[in-house]
């Protein structure tokens, strides 16, 4: 792996930045950039970044700290989270001082990069150099938590700085939490947090856009329809209006309550104030039509889409795809289905998995098989549900020689041959009279320790 160096004065090599590359041409920043102008505006590239970090620490550019903290901002709005790392680990050899900013960006590259366990070990450098925490800090950390899905830790860390007083959460802090349980469907737990919505109030700290956008989510997926519109109410009084992300939440909730021509209203209302519909607005009341088996208005939905100018989403496709899979209609579905690629985009594994679902349910084996050499044709992965759907296909219609011929290509790979999949296998193999070999399955899964579905218990 190829390392850079940053040479000094004396010519001593200063490692920089593992895994990345430089160009030998002469980088457009300079010294007399930064100390005429003190921008950071020429910074194009890492090229930039390394040619101006090797100037700084060789002519000793002071004041270090304040050099260094708008370098890290700089990096880390270029996406070079790595190469945060990589200098901060310089800096540190070399005795520069830091601070708050610095660390704060340490903090945030972690997170970016779903480290927010190394993030939190960076915490006892503050105390070890008496630099006082601060709430921006916390808030990435926190908000880096909620990204890799641990939300015990976000809630556990938010409870203490609250009750240790280690630092006053903001209205930013506060939308955070409470985003994050709700985008994670922790929906009673944001009710919880309408207590922390009065503590806000009690202190002073204004609720913003995305406290009440993340209160009134956990609301609607609790379906309690006058606390979302009271908080609406409450919202639009304080001078907050809703975007579309707002009205989205709304219309989605109504529709997965079957509500579509209420979200149909909620749709027009937010026209009448100036508030324009995106995709995803069309993808939910196609959903909810879908849902109903409403299939014709669906469908109206989506031609709706397209003399708007909007372009259908894969995730469009999939709905209105699914609505006729279920419908049975498989021919309307099939015809979506192609015109996919023929607009220049990709099936998703959601609408292979949708279609093969689809094929297999009007007994449609051989247009199965297709569908399947096809995906694998334009390199789309297979997952979980892909394999039961193929294998529960197969043992439906009595292609138990095919089943068992995936299942031991699947076990070759070392690829889903878990519990879910031994129990397809072994419910397939009953209903096909295979008892002796489902018996053999049932008996090699309790030796590994796995427990089949409890259906099974009578081999």
């Amino acid at each position: 792996m190829k390392r850079i160096y940053l040479r000094n004065g004396k010519g001593n090599g200063i490692p920089f930045l593992s895994s990345f590359a430089t160009s030998s041409a002469a980088s457009a920043i300079t010294v007399r950039d930064y100390t005429n102008r003190i921008t950071f505006e020429k910074v194009k590239c890492l090229d930039d970044v390394v040619t101006l970090s090797h100037q700084m620490i060789r002519m000793h550019l002071l004041p270090f700290v304040f050099a260094f903290s708008k370098l890290f901002k700089t990096m880390i709005k270029m996406s070079h989270c790595s190469a945060v790392l990589s200098l901060f680990g310089e800096i540190r050899k070399l005795g520069i001082p830091i601070d708050g900013v610095i660390l704060g960006g340490v903090i945030n590259s972690y997170c970016l990069m779903h480290r927010a366990d190394c993030a939190f070990s960076v915490l006892p450098i503050f105390l070890k150099n008496g630099i006082p925490f601060d709430v921006y800090m916390f808030t990435n950390l926190i908000r880096g938590f909620f990204h890799e899905s641990k939300v015990k830790d976000a809630v556990e860390l938010f409870k203490k700085l609250v009750k240790r007083n280690i630092c006053e959460p903001d209205n930013v802090m506060y939308a955070i939490v409470m985003n994050g349980l709700s985008k994670r469907g922790h929906t009673q737990k944001t009710l919880n947090l309408l207590r922390l919505l009065n503590e806000m109030k009690q202190k002073d700290i204004p609720p913003n856009l995305v406290t009440y956008s993340s209160i009134i989510d956990g609301l609607c997926k609790l379906g309690q329809w006058e606390k979302v519109k009271t908080f609406f109410s409450e919202m639009v009084s304080l001078n907050i209006y809703p975007n579309v992300q707002i009205f989205n939440v709304l219309i989605d909730g109504l529709c997965k309550e079957g509500k579509v021509e209420d979200a149909k209203e909620v749709m027009k209302h937010m026209i009448e104030k100036g508030v324009e519909p995106n995709i995803i607005t069309y993808n939910a009341i196609m959903d909810g039509y879908c849902l109903r088996g409403q299939l014709d208005r669906a469908r109206r939905i989506f031609d709706i889409l397209i003399d708007k100018g909007i372009e259908p989403s894969i995730i469009s496709y999939n709905i209105l795809i699914n609505g006729y899979c279920k419908k049975k209609e498989l021919a309307k579905a099939m015809q979506l289905f192609c015109e996919i690629s023929q607009k220049g985009s990709k099936p998703s594994i959601v609408t292979y998995n949708t279609i093969l679902q689809g094929l297999f349910e009007v007994g449609r084996i051989g247009s199965a098989r297709e569908i399947y050499v096809e995906m694998m044709s334009t390199g789309t992965i297979p997952d979980l549900y892909t394999h039961g759907t193929l294998l529960n296909g197969y043992f439906k219609y009595g292609f138990v020689e095919e089943a068992m011929s995936l299942l031991n290509k699947l076990e070759r790979k070392s690829e889903d041959t878990n519990i879910a999949i031994s129990n397809v296998v072994i419910n397939g193999l009953s209903k096909n009279s295979k008892f002796d070999e489902a018996h053999a399955i049932f008996e090699k899964l309790s030796s590994m320790g796995l427990l089949p579905n409890a259906k099974h218990t009578i081999l």
